[in-house]
């Protein structure tokens, strides 16, 4: 249980104060409710470029990172379709200075064409590096369109294309900015060796002088519903064949996601699992193989991912993955599996919120998804799954007709 208090600053601005006496660092993060599916289908990438300009400097701090270092902390972000999120730990006595760099670049970015234009080279090279010219990078380019005809899900947080972070320009970075980055847009979570009254004050000194912007109602094409197999074929110089499948789930808050990720760990996510002890050590013709959901905020993808041994083509493993998928359905899962994949998630959860970064990610993840308790909640949501639940969503997701497939093939 992550324990909290909240309260909410005049220009909109959503606070959690999470207290940990036990540490003496504090940790400050920032969520910005807007990720790649808020982009337009001609300007992609914008998102995650603009997580890179955030570093570039603002009006009044033209190093983001010195003054940070100097106080012995530590920064960084990340982009997804959902959200774009920035954190920061430090010695909880130099919690202000958190509160100077953060409050400055949401209030004052530096509009300066030469950040652009090296944010933009850096933006690039990351997309030729890892994307473009690293085995498999280019797997979710594709793989994305396959699956998705609608939804701003079809492409991927780098973006569809170079050309399009190329050809951004200095007014399309303006524009992005005072739509998106507000102070109500966004939540911070400030968690440690900190207290509630200490928070408010720096909150009313810092952000509550940056204005409230207009916010533009989310109004995103809807995927329908799937109602015939897809399939694409692709190849590159990658050392195996390789496959993916791919069915729509519910988003990650539904009734239902609990069961349909159990479902995924319980096909896919360890040794134990179905397909890597069916595939990989009984009948080895995978070198790797797993299964997983996208569990994104809109509705998602549960993912079934492979290389195959040398010599075993990729028809040959996909026959041998629906023979798995066919017995799943025709035998669901028993209380024992099912206990074993509750466990493995539980101990997860435990594991990963003894870290004090991680715990004032949740709060900020669950509320920006509109209910902070989410991240209360996880454990209970977790147990309460039963195995004709599991079995459920196993016959209503994992349809032929929902299924997207991709053959990645290796060519010298």
């Amino acid at each position: 249980m992550i324990s909290y208090d909240h309260f909410v600053l005049d220009n909109g601005l959503k606070v959690y104060v999470h207290k940990d006496t036990s540490t003496p660092i504090a940790a400050v993060n920032i969520c910005y409710n807007v990720g790649s599916r808020d982009e337009t289908e001609d300007k992609t990438g914008f998102a995650h470029l603009f997580e890179h300009l955030m570093f570039g400097g603002s009006r009044n701090i033209p190093s983001y990172d010195t003054p940070l270092q100097k106080v012995g902390g530590e920064n960084n972000a990340f982009t997804s379709p959902d959200i774009t999120n920035y954190y920061i730990t430090l010695p909880a006595v130099n919690l202000e200075t958190a509160f100077w760099l953060e409050s400055d670049r949401m209030m004052a970015l530096s509009f300066d064409p030469q950040v652009l234009e090296v944010q933009q080279k850096v933006v690039i090279e990351e997309f030729k590096q890892r994307y473009l010219n690293q085995p498999y990078g280019d797997v979710w380019l594709k793989l994305r369109p396959l699956a998705y005809k609608n939804h701003p899900y079809r492409w991927a947080t780098i973006g569809k294309e170079i050309a399009h972070i190329e050809d951004a320009k200095l007014d399309d970075v303006r524009d992005f900015f005072y739509k998106h980055y507000l102070p109500n847009n966004a939540t911070m979570v400030v968690a440690g060796n900190v207290s509630t009254e200490q928070v408010k004050q720096l909150c009313k000194k810092w952000f509550e002088p940056i204005p409230a912007g207009k916010l533009t109602t989310r109004n995103l094409p809807q995927e329908v519903r799937q109602t015939e197999a897809r399939f694409l074929e692709t190849e590159a110089k990658v050392p195996l064949n390789a496959l993916y499948k791919t069915w729509h789930t519910p988003a990650r808050h539904a009734q239902d996601f609990n069961a349909v990720d159990l479902l995924s760990d319980v096909f896919g996510r360890s040794k134990s699992s179905r397909l890597y002890t069916k595939l990989v050590k009984e009948k080895p013709l995978f070198n790797t193989i797993n299964a997983y959901v996208t569990a994104s905020l809109d509705p998602g993808l549960f993912v079934v991912q492979g290389n195959l041994n040398q010599g075993v083509s990729l028809e040959e493993g996909e026959a041998a993955v629906n023979e798995v998928l066919a017995d799943l359905l025709s035998n669901p899962i028993q209380e024992e599996e099912l206990t074993k994949v509750k466990n493995q998630a539980e101990s997860t959860l435990v594991f990963s919120e003894m870290e004090l970064l991680n715990r004032a990610m949740n709060l900020a993840f669950a509320a920006n998804a509109g209910n902070v308790e989410y991240a209360n909640q996880e454990s209970d949501k977790i147990q309460a799954v039963t195995t004709d639940a599991v079995a459920k969503q196993a016959t209503t997701i994992l349809r032929p007709e929902n299924c997207s497939t991709m053959y990645y093939r290796s060519v010298n």
